[in-house]
C-alpha cells in the first residue's frame, strides 16, 4: 500500500490550532498511521452518513474524530477535527 498523500482545508486547520495540546498530539500520530493505512484498526474508520456523499471519519481518541474525504488513489482531504458530537452538527459537503 503507498503512503497517503494528505491536504488539510483551512476550516481543518483553524480547528486544528484551536486543539488543546494533547489533543493536537494525538492528532499528530494518528494521521501518520491513516498516512501509511487509512484502514488500520486502531483509527475505526467509518463512512458517515449520507454514504453517497463519500465523507469518512477516523479516531483520534475516544472523543475526538478527524473527518476526511478520499481525493485520489492515494490522497486525502482532512476537513474537520472536533469532538464527535460536533460532526453531526458540521457542514461536511
Amino acid at each position: 500500500m503507498a503512503i497517503f498523500e494528505i491536504s488539510t482545508t483551512a476550516t481543518f486547520d483553524r480547528l486544528f490550532r484551536a486543539l488543546p495540546r494533547i489533543i493536537q498530539r494525538k492528532a499528530a500520530s494518528k494521521t501518520g498511521i491513516f498516512r501509511e493505512n487509512p484502514f488500520h484498526p486502531s483509527l475505526r474508520t467509518e463512512k458517515l452518513h449520507p454514504k453517497h456523499h463519500e465523507v469518512w471519519s477516523f479516531r483520534v481518541d475516544r472523543s475526538y474524530r478527524i473527518i476526511f474525504k478520499f481525493t485520489g488513489p492515494d490522497q486525502a482531504e482532512l476537513r474537520y477535527i472536533g469532538h464527535h458530537q460536533s460532526i453531526y452538527h458540521y457542514d461536511l459537503f
